[in-house]
């Protein structure tokens, strides 16, 4: 591998290690950009490449695979949930929960739930989403 290849390689893992981190708050494509020190452009077209997915779908499943876990480990109720993952709205949440998951937030804890005494490490196996729609 060529020392570019590896420099971007690290400059996007660096981006997609904020976004996993700070997967709550808001972040755009410029601050993500900025972290990888490259332009807009290249970060979106880069990222896509080196992850399969565009920054924006990674960041909606990071918080979408987050609310999974607190549906099932908490009993905070889904508004809660939704602006705690980093969400703005209650209706983007769930027709991105529904897109990815397939189901509600809530239809996915009432199914998922009474399974609870399933080992986590299985259980996450089995629910993590592996694709965006």
């Amino acid at each position: 591998m060529s020392r570019a290849v590896e420099e971007s390689n690290r400059a996007m893992l660096r981006a997609r290690d904020a976004m996993d981190r700070s997967y709550d708050k808001p972040l755009d494509i410029p601050a993500l950009a900025r972290i990888a020190h490259v332009s807009e452009a290249h970060f979106i077209r880069t990222f896509r490449a080196t992850f399969g997915e565009t920054p924006h779908r990674y960041l909606q499943r990071r918080r979408v695979e987050r609310a999974m876990y607190l549906l099932l480990q908490t009993d905070r109720d889904v508004t809660d949930i939704c602006y705690a993952v980093g969400f703005g709205s209650l209706g983007t949440f769930s027709r991105t929960f529904r897109q990815i998951v397939g189901e509600s937030p809530t239809e996915y804890r009432k199914r998922v739930a009474p399974a609870a005494a399933v080992p986590t490490c299985f259980t996450k196996a089995w629910t993590r989403p592996s694709s965006f729609g």
